[in-house]
């Protein structure tokens, strides 16, 4: 049953993500700069590539190589570093926020 609806359940939390991040951006009166956008782009782009590999040409072989491993790999190597890209980000907001809380606690 899983196998059935993980597909939607992830596209609908890929699109929602989607959604509150535009939302928060439209809404904010806080300037986002263009790198902010990087992660979310290059996420975008590799569910593409995800989804670009059809189920039948994936043998799950690990001896065998076919065409879908050169792109597969690549999309696992966007996605993390997207992921790593986000952290990065996160950890830096963070940052500037509680220095400026101590700023104005001061």
């Amino acid at each position: 049953m899983w196998a059935i609806f993980s597909p939607g359940v992830a596209g609908a939390v890929f699109g929602a993500g989607w959604w509150f991040w535009v939302d928060a951006v439209v809404c904010s009166s806080v300037n986002i700069s263009f790198v902010h956008y990087l992660p979310g782009i290059f996420a975008s782009i590799a569910a593409l590539m995800f989804n670009c590999v059809r189920k039948d040409d994936i043998d799950y072989s690990p001896y065998d190589e076919g065409e879908w491993s050169v792109l597969m790999v690549n999309s696992l190597l966007l996605t993390h570093s997207t992921v790593a890209e986000a952290v990065h980000d996160s950890a830096v907001n963070l940052e500037i926020l509680l220095a400026a809380y101590m700023a104005l606690r001061n």
